[in-house]
């Protein structure tokens, strides 16, 4: 027991050091800025991060082993750097450049910091809610035997209690308990402040039975060992009662008033009751403020305590009191939130640290035993591995797999590519895991699926199958299963793919993760999506099926931005064939570049960043087109051409007055019009654009290139149109918002008629939608005669 006391006296220790340098870093920053700008100072969250410095003391320093995973809640990054910091994980220059070019970030990030993060912090609650599905994408490696059981860690989120407002963490709860979700354990930092105000009363009580609802444990730290120890004398219980029921505002107030107030007001409510105010003349004023200020939260030895007590499994939520600026001259102010000390409080705070001036950034200042808190800081279990981030081994795809379909559609294709894949037993086919929120059949999974099953840790029979009821889905669940089914919340979906695509990193084994989503609802996700890129993870995102062409469906399940999202997607690579040949490539290329991990020096062809790798969407469609064979399979220059972003179905010549370049299933309608204006104009060109992203980011890196000394920088789109004439007019044309294409105009200087949808669709035919919104091959031949001179082209 007195070894046990001693731990903690060595973790007081650190977490006085992690307080004073956690202030300092906020306080650094904007001492900085005060010189550059004047006194404007960006947001501080010297309180925010006060309160969260004795869990992450407990966690880091006593209970966390090396395979633990932690989302470190926004406001406690400046704790996080620091005990990065204290372990010789970053260098003194960047924690000093805190919120500066270069320096460490203001949110912890896995692609920005030298640090060993684990996971990104994104906008509230995603930090949160992806170490439930990182938990589960564990337990499918733990399955299938790729990591030792022994040797899964704990997915630990630190969460604001605030950020309990945010409906993605109830949307994971429900998809946690659904797939037995395990290892997990979520730190609320109840502070009960957040950014406008004080958090209603009682909140704690829904948080616990909600958590309770879903299978959770719930720990309430409400008390340390000092208040504990307050209880048990006479008169203890009124305290207890007193503490217990007060208000949520008067107690930041109080906080923020210190002890004399605490004094009045407990002698208010309480009045003279012989044990309990015998009780509180036994605490100086200064030791009646820690005695209230010792909170659960705040409580080295209770912290410990608790997290030593959990030795299952179980999914556990720990609701930590906490005070907001604990141990600062901020405590408990409501407005707090992006408080700063200012300077005299800052050099008063200072010298109660026993800091000394000039030793700011000493390692040890401050320290009663340096030795022996040094010793401790060296013992704890999480760091003794050195950085845990992992690496893989690259997965090698066997090739494209070419279909043979005379009429077929793009989502068609898919599902038929899959399959091969499944059926080939190719080492590629271990590696994929697939996963949608609910429409597993209606993107054309259904084969995958069969063929490979669905994931689940307990088996679960196909009782339609077992009594033999036709069915042309086998929905049979094993450990050995390779699809995750999801709810219908797509930000379970893109979390999800986060976590599997983050899995070589975090595992140390290669997932090819591909999650399918009607395209519309790619924008219900998006900001996951945008997290899981952040993040560097690696996935393929299919949406399908897509814009108007899904016409019978109406305006709610047609998509019009999803192309421009594809394409300001930092870390998404965007696709969206037309023909099957076009999509058998970009997948076989696609299952290379997600394992890619270079050093970002640009391909001098392309002028991209092929090398550093990212995640694949795919915009695919439900409409049967012909199967065209614009080059032979085996034609490099075309491969090339699709992957670089477009080829021409029809080239040019000096003649050629026109060029229609289009994007996805219009192809049809384009091939249509360029033979009928061909038929009244000579040499019409076709530009068969696979990925508007690609050309454009080509296309703007080149640029950037040749301001920087690259006198030669050439994009894929340059090329491409470097024959065509300049006075000749282009026509674009998408089932998509025309911005995706109407930039092309711009490369050489050539006048473009973009078409596109702008508009919400309605139901109707193809052939209705088409019409209605001008992007038929009657559009296209009008277009032609309006913005062209010359002999006029014939409708029909």
């Amino acid at each position: 027991m007195g070894r046990q006391l001693s731990n903690r006296e060595d973790l007081k220790s650190i977490e006085q050091r992690l307080l004073w340098l956690a202030c300092w870093i906020v306080h650094n920053a904007n001492h900085l800025r005060d010189k550059e700008e004047g006194d404007v100072k960006v947001g501080g969250h010297q309180a925010s991060c006060a309160s969260m410095v004795s869990i992450m003391t407990a966690l880091y320093f006593h209970a966390l082993k090396p395979q633990d995973r932690v989302a470190v809640k926004p406001h406690a990054s400046p704790v996080f750097h620091a005990i990065q910091y204290l372990m010789g994980n970053v260098p003194l220059e960047l924690l000093q450049n805190f919120r500066g070019f270069g320096g460490v970030q203001s949110y912890p990030s896995r692609t920005k910091d030298v640090d060993d993060v684990d996971f990104s912090t994104g906008s509230v609650g995603l930090g949160v809610a992806i170490t439930a599905f990182a938990s589960i994408i564990q337990d499918y490696l733990s399955e299938r035997a790729w990591i030792e059981e022994d040797q899964a860690g704990r997915m630990v989120a630190l969460v604001g209690d605030a950020e309990l407002d945010e409906g993605n963490i109830y949307e994971c709860l429900q998809e946690g308990w659904k797939h037995n979700l395990r290892n997990t354990w979520w730190i609320i930092d109840y502070n009960r402040q957040s950014l406008d105000g004080v958090v209603r009363e009682g909140l704690w009580e829904k948080i616990e039975a909600i958590f309770d609802a879903f299978g959770w444990r719930t720990v309430v730290l409400r008390h340390g060992v000092l208040q504990r120890a307050a209880f048990d004398q006479p008169g203890g219980n009124v305290l207890k009662r007193w503490i217990q029921n007060c208000p949520n505002v008067d107690y930041s107030a109080l906080t923020f008033q210190g002890g004399k107030a605490w004094r009045e007001r407990l002698m208010d409510d309480i009045g003279d009751q012989g044990d309990v105010t015998a009780l509180l003349d036994t605490y100086s004023d200064d030791e009646l403020t820690d005695l209230m200020n010792n909170l659960g939260g705040q409580c080295i030895q209770t912290l410990c305590d608790a997290f030593d007590a959990v030795d299952d499994d179980r999914p556990t939520v720990f609701l930590a009191y906490t005070i907001k600026g604990w141990g600062t001259p901020l405590a408990g102010h409501k407005d707090n939130h992006a408080g700063l000390m200012n300077k005299a409080q800052m050099r008063e705070f200072q010298k109660r640290m026993g800091i000394p001036e000039g030793k700011e950034w000493d390692k040890q200042a401050g320290l009663i035993d340096p030795a022996k808190t040094q010793a401790a800081m060296d013992s704890a279990e999480f760091f003794k591995a050195g950085p845990r981030r992992h690496s893989a081994a690259t997965i090698a795809s066997e090739g494209p797999v070419f279909l043979e379909d005379r009429f077929a559609s793009t989502q068609t294709g898919f599902g038929k590519i899959l399959d091969a894949i499944a059926k080939s037993e190719a080492p590629i086919a271990d590696r994929i895991v697939t996963t949608s929120p609910d429409v597993t059949v209606s993107t054309n999974l259904g084969a995958w699926v069969n063929r490979q099953g669905l994931f689940s840790r307990v088996g679960i029979a196909d009782t339609f199958r077992d009594q033999r009821i036709p069915s042309a889905q086998k929905w049979k669940f094993s450990p050995d299963g390779q699809h995750i089914e999801l709810g219908i919340a797509e930000m379970n979906l893109f979390l999800l793919l986060g976590a599997a695509g983050l899995s070589h990193s975090l595992f140390g084994e290669r997932l090819l993760p591909i999650g399918t989503v009607y395209d519309p609802f790619v924008a219900r996700g998006l900001d996951a999506l945008n997290y899981a890129c952040y993040q560097d993870a690696r996935f393929m995102i299919v949406g399908t099926p897509s814009g108007v062409t899904l016409a019978p469906e109406g305006g709610a399940h047609q998509s019009i931005g999803a192309q421009l999202i594809g394409m300001s997607q930092d870390g998404l690579v965007s696709f969206e064939p037309a023909y099957l040949d076009e999509l058998s490539i970009i997948m076989d290329w696609s299952f290379d570049y997600m394992q890619r991990g270079g050093d970002g020096d640009p391909d001098e062809r392309t002028w991209l960043r092929d090398e550093t790798g990212g995640s694949i969407y795919l915009r695919l469609t439900t409409r049967q087109i012909e199967q065209i064979h614009a080059k032979p399979r085996d034609n490099e220059e075309f491969r090339r051409g699709v992957i670089d972003g477009a080829y021409w179905l029809r080239e040019p010549s000096p003649n050629t007055e026109i060029v229609i370049a289009y994007q996805g299933c219009v192809a049809p309608e384009v091939i249509d019009a360029a033979g009928r204006i061909g038929n009244d104009r000579r040499d019409i060109a076709v530009l068969a654009v696979t990925s508007s992203d690609r050309l454009n980011s080509g296309w703007t890196a080149a640029r950037r290139a040749r301001a920087r000394g690259h006198a030669s920088a050439t994009s894929q789109i340059e090329r491409l149109l470097e024959t065509v004439p300049r006075n000749a007019t282009m026509i674009t044309v998408t089932d998509g918002h025309p911005a995706t294409l109407a930039w092309i105009g711009g490369v050489r200087g050539h006048a473009v008629a973009p078409l596109g949808v702008e508009h919400f669709g309605q139901t109707g035919t193809i052939g209705d939608l088409y019409k209605h919104f001008m992007i038929d091959a009657d559009a296209i031949v009008g277009a032609a005669n309006q913005l062209t001179a010359g002999r006029k082209i014939h409708l029909v």
